[in-house]
């Protein structure tokens, strides 16, 4: 009778997994067709359509050095919409900024965007490069690389994957521009969505629980610590970009000290999970093949697993915090610009910040889900060695 029950738990599991995932998926539907409040800045008789690119005028651009200025016109050729087929001339305007400017050659698709007045065209712009069509290509093989090696985990990675940027864009970024205080809003929408990633992956467990538990335990560290070293590292919210854009297109009121440091938060969390699912995972399968191993030497375990996974992952974050800083480093280098100096540059140490800070927060994370993995794996054992009747009972 032992042997015809073992899999009914593995059924129960199984089909709770499935429910959760089910849920998460209805919030997914849920999400996309919730309404951000600012899709009526757009103009109602806009349309965005691909097109291809016929031919160029360059007649009004002007070299300066390595950058343009002017204007470039464009005939472009829609691919679809109402006036797919048609030759249309629109304007592609220079601003001599090589990180924002693009250059149309004929061949290229780019994304149109029409203006219209009673049906007609009023205006039109070569807004950008065509880059959907590759994107989503990426995205795929992503989807099909993650489902073909990791089975029904993998799909569950990739629900939890767009439950993220769902959230992300439909509840984040709209709480920041309506002026919500961005550590509260991070931590909240944090909290949700390391859940969904946690409890898809992991499963609806005691192991998932450990994680989850222990990743929102170095995230509100991180968040804690970002607040007590603002003051001493002194940077203006507006070091990352665009970010003082936003106050000359009517955000004037947007706290971006505030948000810098949600920032912070935000770029940690990823990492913050990985290491207490490692360490949690860890945990969970040494109790399953040493159940006599005790609360200590489970919580013991843990740490030494916290400790290989904290020494990689804080390099993982320096290399992704370079990365993106790189042609900066590169420019000061170049100049002879002395270390000292460097550090104390804004930006440079903006990304230190983020580093030291968000590797604070991973170390803070190891022994917080250690911890917990040893108290909740601990009840999971001690109730697996209890004779049936005491089960039941």
């Amino acid at each position: 009778m032992q042997g015809d029950a073992c899999p009914w738990p593995r059924r129960l599991r199984a089909r709770r997994d499935a429910v959760f995932a089910l849920a998460v998926a209805v919030c997914c539907l849920a999400l996309w067709h919730w309404p951000t409040g600012f899709e009526d800045r757009l103009p109602p008789d806009a349309v965005q359509v691909q097109a291809r690119v016929l031919a160029v005028d360059d007649g009004h651009v002007h070299q300066y050095g390595i950058v343009r200025e002017g204007e470039q016109r464009v005939t472009l050729e829609p691919l679809s919409g109402p006036f797919a087929g048609r030759r249309i001339v629109a304007d592609n305007i220079l601003l001599g900024k090589l990180e924002l400017d693009k250059v149309f050659a004929p061949g290229d698709l780019a994304l149109l965007v029409l203006s219209l007045r009673d049906g007609e065209i009023v205006s039109a712009v070569a807004q950008d490069h065509w880059r959907l069509t590759l994107q989503g290509a990426l995205l795929g093989l992503f989807a099909l690389a993650l489902v073909a090696y990791a089975g029904w985990t993998g799909v569950k990675a990739m629900l939890s994957f767009l439950f993220a940027a769902l959230l992300l864009w439909k509840v984040l970024v709209p709480q920041f521009l309506a002026g919500r205080d961005p550590m509260l809003v991070t931590l909240a929408v944090l909290a949700a969505l390391m859940a969904a990633v946690v409890f898809l992956v992991g499963g609806l467990n005691r192991r998932a629980l450990a994680a989850y538990l222990g990743s929102v335990g170095g995230v509100a560290a991180t968040c804690l610590l970002s607040l007590a070293t603002a003051p001493g590292f002194a940077l203006p919210g507006a070091v990352k970009p665009f970010a003082e854009t936003l106050l000359y297109t009517g955000y004037a009121h947007l706290d971006l000290g505030g948000m810098f440091l949600a920032a912070i938060c935000l770029g940690a969390s990823g990492a913050i999970m990985d290491v207490a699912m490692d360490v949690a995972a860890s945990q969970a399968e040494v109790a399953a093949h040493h159940p006599g191993i005790g609360t200590w030497g489970l919580c013991l375990s843990g740490f030494r697993v916290g400790r290989v996974v904290v020494g990689t992952m804080a390099t993982t974050l320096l290399l992704a915090y370079c990365g993106g800083s790189l042609a900066l480093l590169m420019v000061v280098m170049a100049q002879g610009v002395p270390l000292i100096n460097v550090a104390t540059m804004p930006h440079v140490a903006a990304e230190i910040a983020n580093t030291l800070i968000g590797s604070l927060g991973l170390v803070t994370a190891a022994p917080l889900t250690a911890l917990a993995g040893a108290a909740l794996l601990r009840g999971k054992r001690e109730e697996r060695g209890r004779p049936p009747a005491a089960r039941r009972g």
